[in-house]
């Protein structure tokens, strides 16, 4: 019947112990959302959503709006973009349909993503043509191309 702490701290795991903003189950919010600090939504919000610090969706949450935030924790349902400038969680019973943009993403197993991801690059990973490169250290050598004998003409 209730949650433990535990459990409600997998959910919300924002690294910020301020949570400013909570949506209840029962609560519907449209238009224009901006959080200063950390917002959870166990309802729904329509709109769009700018939070500074975390957004976490729990189970009974749904958004259906496009949200910038610095990370998320999902593991309700979202219908929209999410743009993480830092990182984005999928938890197992997360529902996502929209593009992702982040530097990193975590999608656990049952979470279900419908839509693009784009990872931004690390500074020292220049994107050179479309290819991610490896920095020196990290690179294979390449072996030498072998030669190929020739093959002798049997149709005369």
């Amino acid at each position: 019947m209730f949650k433990s702490k535990d459990e409600d701290a997998a959910i919300f795991d924002g690294g910020s112990s301020n949570m400013n903003t909570i949506i209840g189950k029962d609560t519907t919010i449209s238009g224009t959302m901006e959080v200063s600090g950390t917002l959870r939504v166990d309802g729904v919000v329509k709109g769009e959503v700018i939070v500074s610090d975390t957004m976490a969706v729990g189970p009974t949450g749904s958004v259906e709006a496009n949200v910038q935030t610095k990370n998320a924790v999902v593991s309700g349902a979202v219908k929209g973009n999410i743009h993480a400038s830092e990182r984005i969680e999928l938890q197992a019973k997360a529902n996502i349909t929209g593009d992702l943009v982040t530097k990193s993403l975590v999608i656990e197993q049952g979470a279900v993503f419908h839509g693009n991801c784009n990872m931004k690059q690390a500074p020292h990973t220049p994107n050179i043509a479309g290819v991610a490169q490896k920095p020196d250290a990290m690179r294979m050598p390449v072996p030498p191309a072998k030669a190929v004998p020739e093959v002798a003409d049997r149709t005369r």
